[in-house]
């Protein structure tokens, strides 16, 4: 078992999504732990001195002209957890909880937080021992932090509620102070500014947006690969992916996306054979697919920079900042993630246009008038119907990211009597836009299936690239030699997909 250590500056998107599957075992670096006794002993002073700070002797929200008493602290931090864990709707996934409690251990582990180094021991304990809380998915704004699905989280950590425990592979419910006994772990009762630290935060918007970047990733090249799959299968032309063309209009997403469909159709046998056809210009969803798809991939960089900083930023309110002798308790807005919310919103466009394209592309394999081969790939023309269906499922699924693009970012509802008056209702575009990849996954699952069965019906091979991705597809779906159900097969590649092993056809 391989050890992530955690620091507070150096978590990655990968860290995250893999914490699972490659059962890493999370430690706090000593630098972290050093930070973090800084940060702690400050707020003892604070309590000591009987200072008044926000977060650490008041009430929450609208209730922060509330002072309280010394005596009353660790009373108002289990308060304030019982009261916040009120969320609703489906269940998180233990597997997504898990990434929520590893980001919110890095972004304490920074030292800003106030927090007791056993406080987080306790977290990482849960994550090495893959304990669980059931949360509600649904009761975060974005703003606050994702307070009530962090409030549940809280609430495992002080053995109330229910976990979820991993054992002999298969997640099992139980009562949360049982589930910690079996790993002979001891709940926690919050003390000063810590239950407040732990809810605080960003962490469900950054699990969902982790896993929607890293599938995007996979999928964007999956989106060059059918481009280049679906222009073989109609014969149609290689010009408008010459590099001439795209260092004219130099964006570096259409570059990336050309010279991808380049290398996967060189040295095509089909194309050799048309050299001299009438064919010259295809329809956009082939021509122009680069320029679609390159802006795409563009957004998807800087989402990437931009959720890599927030992975490791200090994300709860107040924040400590200390000095040998002195000290500053400073109230601001790390909280508030619009910057997540809007990059959702752009990620669930972008999710629309690439499935919204790649369903063009799929009529015109389906349409014998482009393929020269028999309408919708059957058979027998009439007596059956081919692959007719898996084109309107894939109109379908356009249609439900169509709603899911509708921006998040915009809906506004002012909270806590006016005091938190603008929220980025991030975590519901954040979940938004991880269904909005799976969906996209299916749309180019569907555009493959048909090139791929387009393909197997020309006696020219294909493009290099191609003929690697035509084999490996062949080993999923079998030959169309009579109508069937083609459900598990699209599910089956979407699967693949989304797991990054088309891509990593290619290194």
């Amino acid at each position: 078992m391989t050890e992530l250590q955690i620091d507070g500056y150096s978590l990655k998107i990968e860290d995250v999504v893999s914490i699972l599957i490659e059962s890493r075992r999370v430690v706090l670096t000593d630098e972290a732990i050093k930070k973090m006794r800084i940060s702690r002993k400050t707020i003892e002073k604070i309590i000591d001195n009987n200072n008044v700070v926000y977060g650490v002797n008041t009430g929450f929200g609208s209730l922060s002209s509330v002072t309280i008493d010394t005596n009353s602290l660790e009373e108002l931090q289990s308060n304030l957890i019982r009261s916040h864990a009120c969320g609703v709707g489906e269940r998180m996934k233990p597997e997504h909880v898990l990434m929520m409690m590893l980001i919110r251990a890095n972004s304490i582990a920074k030292g800003y937080s106030g927090t007791r180094v056993e406080v987080i021991n306790l977290l990482i304990s849960m994550i090495n021992n893959k304990i669980t809380p059931v949360i509600p998915r649904i009761g975060s704004l974005g703003a606050s932090g994702d307070l009530a699905p962090l409030s549940h989280l809280a609430l495992g950590m002080m053995g109330e509620g229910q976990c979820n425990v991993l054992i002999d592979g298969i997640w099992v419910t139980k009562n949360a102070n049982d589930a910690l006994e079996i790993f002979d772990l001891k709940p926690v009762k919050f003390q000063a500014k810590e239950g407040l630290s732990l809810i605080n935060g960003t962490s469900q918007m950054c699990t969902y947006l982790s896993i929607a970047i890293a599938n995007m990733e996979h999928l964007v090249f999956a989106a060059d690969a059918s481009v280049s799959c679906s222009l073989e299968a109609i014969k149609g032309s290689h010009s408008p992916f010459d590099p001439r063309i795209h260092d004219v209009r130099p964006h570096p997403g259409q570059r990336i996306s050309a010279t991808r469909i380049m290398g996967f159709i060189s040295d095509s046998e089909i194309q050799k054979s048309h050299i001299n056809c009438d064919r010259v210009q295809d329809a956009y969803s082939f021509r122009c697919a680069p320029q679609v798809h390159g802006p795409i991939i563009e957004i998807l960089k800087e989402g990437r920079r931009m959720l890599e900083v927030e992975l490791n930023s200090a994300t709860d309110n107040p924040l400590v900042f200390s000095k040998e002798e002195t000290w500053d308790v400073i109230s601001g807005g790390n909280f508030h993630g619009q910057n997540l919310s809007m990059m959702s919103d752009y990620l669930a466009i972008a999710c629309h246009e690439l499935a919204s394209i790649s369903e063009r592309r799929v009529d015109q394999i389906l349409d014998s008038r482009w393929s020269g081969q028999k309408a919708f790939l059957t058979n027998k023309e009439g007596l059956e119907s081919g692959l007719m269906i898996v084109q309107y499922v894939s109109a379908s699924l356009i249609s439900e990211l169509k709603l899911l693009s509708n921006p998040t970012s915009v809906g506004n509802v002012p909270v806590s009597n006016g005091k938190e008056d603008h929220v980025s209702m991030g975590a519901t575009g954040t979940y938004r836009t991880l269904l909005s990849t799976k969906y996209l996954s299916q749309v180019l699952s569907n555009e493959l299936i048909c090139a791929n069965e387009a393909l197997n019906r020309i006696t020219e091979e294909s493009g290099n690239g191609v003929l690697i991705i035509n084999k490996w597809l062949s080993k999923i779906v079998k030959p169309l030699n009579a109508d069937r159900s083609m459900t598990k097969d699209c599910e089956e590649i979407s699967k693949n997909l989304l797991l990054g092993n088309l891509s990593n056809l290619f290194g």
